[in-house]
């Protein structure tokens, strides 16, 4: 969220970001919203002017009265009563305009980095770097969810019954893969210095409406009936809302912590291959990194969060590659964001897999995430967001990309780094 006076300063260059991001309907926002603010200042200030009358005018019937003038402190009365009636509608003007001015702010988005590349959507996204080589085995792979079955490892039947569709048990050793990810990931995090966390997974609409634009909310949040409460899709949204109404002190910057939850979204399957399956469901589980830091080094933060992605990936032998996201595929919130994506050797081509984003201070501006600077002054910080891993999309990347066949039975090789999660096992093989 912008802050109201930039926009009232830079409302040229807010209008150019709006056209960058392809959302030409938003751009009658900014003179309204100006137009608003300038409302609201124009009441607060009367407003002020009859406070400060009020409190003169107290005083002169205090003396008045004082010296037995009665009827003349009488008519000053009248006047202050008269007053107060017009100060109590301007108040409710203020308190209004206030809604409409923060309600049109929380809509206008961010001001994205000028490195963003401009872009209509998610294809004009720009390849930034290929790690690792694509594998072409010469058998042909089953599809992700027939390679769990082989290992009698999923059962999406019974989930139907159970709960509908996009939801799934996980059984046996692929289970145990799924919760090995997610314990690697953990103490990858750790070993860089993050603070692990199992948060909240449910959080108010206040947390809600101050990580997320209201359109990723509508499309995304499953609300709590009767509850000022959605589950959270992401343990970003909870981790970030744990520092609302907070002033930090500079000197304990960075705020650097790994999160562990289960995922709620409402998203349906998208078209072709990734229509059936779990590439798209309602209920997983992430590890997610948060960073709170200075401005100054968000964008440093920002390149090292993405690359911890690719680090631990390649460590379980996935090859990846990064892609920047341009200025149509932002969400508003963001400045700036790059796709980690895996190479699928079923599809021979490259899935999302993480997503590392900088918010700049309007995460921080909209939930009062403060930093006390060394100079006594309050500032606004940065916040950051990436997935370390969820399966079950990891878990879809890591059976393509270890996945054997003797010409007789297929087996799932465990990477180095991932056996000690694993009891020690080298190898899943099929029934």
């Amino acid at each position: 969220m912008l802050d109201i006076k930039f926009i009232c300063e830079n409302a040229d260059l807010v209008k150019e970001n709006i056209k960058k991001k392809f959302e030409d309907a938003k751009l009658p926002l900014v003179d309204e919203v100006i137009s608003l603010y300038g409302e609201k200042c124009a009441a607060n200030s009367r407003a002020n002017e009859l406070r400060a009358n009020r409190n003169r005018v107290s005083k002169q019937i205090g003396m008045l009265m004082g010296q037995g003038r009665r009827g003349e402190a009488e008519e000053m009365k009248k006047i202050v009563n008269e007053q107060a009636a017009e100060l109590k509608a301007l108040e409710e003007k203020e308190d209004e305009l206030s809604e409409k001015v923060l309600e049109i702010q929380m809509k206008i988005p961010n001001i994205v980095d000028k490195s963003v590349p401009v872009g209509k959507d998610d294809s004009e996204n720009v390849e930034v770097e290929r790690f690792g080589e694509q594998t072409r085995p010469d058998f042909e792979i089953p599809y992700h969810t027939d390679i769990m079955q082989m290992f009698d490892g999923i059962d999406k039947d019974a989930a139907g019954k159970v709960a509908g569709e996009g939801f799934y048990y996980l059984m046996g050793d692929i289970a145990r893969l799924h919760s090995a990810v997610l314990s690697y990931a953990r103490d990858f995090m750790i070993d860089k210095g993050f603070t692990y966390c199992i948060p909240p997974y449910m959080i108010r609409s206040s947390v809600v409406t101050g990580v997320m634009s209201f359109e990723e909310m509508d499309a995304m949040m499953y609300k709590i009936e009767g509850e000022d409460l959605y589950l959270i899709g992401t343990s970003e949204h909870s981790m970030i809302g744990k520092f609302i109404d907070s002033i930090t002190p500079e000197e304990n910057l960075p705020l650097t912590l790994t999160s562990y939850s289960p995922c709620f979204r409402k998203e349906k399957g998208a078209h072709g291959i990734e229509e059936r399956g779990i590439y798209r469901i309602h209920q997983f589980e992430k590890q997610e990194m948060i960073v709170i830091c200075r401005p100054e080094e968000s964008m440093t933060w920002f390149n090292k969060m993405w690359s911890y992605s690719v680090e631990l990936f390649r460590s379980l032998d996935i090859p990846v590659r990064t892609l920047e996201c341009c200025t149509g595929d932002l969400a508003d919130l963001k400045v700036k964001s790059y796709d980690v994506e895996a190479w699928s050797p079923k599809q021979q081509k490259y899935f999302e897999v993480c997503s590392c984003s900088n918010l700049g201070d309007a995460q921080a501006r909209r939930l009062g995430i403060r930093v006390h600077g060394a100079d006594g002054k309050k500032y606004l910080a940065h916040t950051l967001n990436n997935t370390v891993v969820a399966p079950p999309r990891m878990l879809i990347a890591f059976l393509e990309n270890n996945l054997r066949f003797d010409g007789k039975r297929y087996s799932v090789l465990i990477p180095k780094a991932l056996q000690p999660y694993m009891g020690g096992k080298t190898v899943l093989n099929s029934k």
